[in-house]
């Protein structure tokens, strides 16, 4: 997962390393878009890549999301996502919400998240925060931290994440 992790960063990096010099305007801007690839938690409504293994059970997912940035420092996201384990059948994961950055490093989001599995589902609603990391004028590390808060109590719980995305701003 590490070298999948800095295999990406790497590419990023060279991609961005010919894009246009941040003077001329800002990434956050209006009219901008973001595509971002998160690594954390493995949890029931993510849209991040993850793997673990737990007493002889093996879990992972795979995402992306993307944005538009329809006001200054503002995002409207989406989200697809697809989870699986020895144990379950797969979870396909939706998100649609909006992100905001404040002085252009701090992004605060807020979203609905949904999963779709052999005709069941549950949903939550999700916040989060965290920090952009300019590595380059177009890419970002942001250490995210996050809280889904539940809709079918019945169906799902609650759940907490810490998230590292990486995040292209085009």
């Amino acid at each position: 997962m590490r070298t999948l992790i800095l295999l990406f960063s790497l590419s990023l990096f060279t991609f961005t390393s010919f894009a246009q010099d941040s003077d001329e305007a800002n990434v956050t801007d209006k009219g901008g878009w973001l595509v971002e690839i998160n690594t954390g938690t493995w949890a029931t409504g993510s849209t991040a890549f993850s793997l673990f293994s737990s007493d002889g059970v093996t879990l992972w997912s795979i995402g992306a999301e993307a944005g538009y940035f329809v006001a200054d420092d503002i995002a409207i996201k989406f989200g697809l996502g697809y989870q699986d384990a020895d144990l379950i059948d797969g979870i396909f994961t939706y998100k649609v919400g909006a992100k905001y950055y404040i002085n252009g490093q701090i992004p605060v989001g807020v979203d609905f998240t949904g999963i779709s599995t052999d005709g069941n589902g549950a949903n939550w609603v999700g916040i989060q925060a965290g920090y952009a990391w300019m590595v380059t004028p177009h890419v970002a590390i942001e250490p995210t931290l996050r809280y889904n808060l539940t809709l079918d109590e019945m169906d799902a719980d609650s759940a907490f994440q810490g998230l590292i995305g990486f995040v292209l701003f085009l």
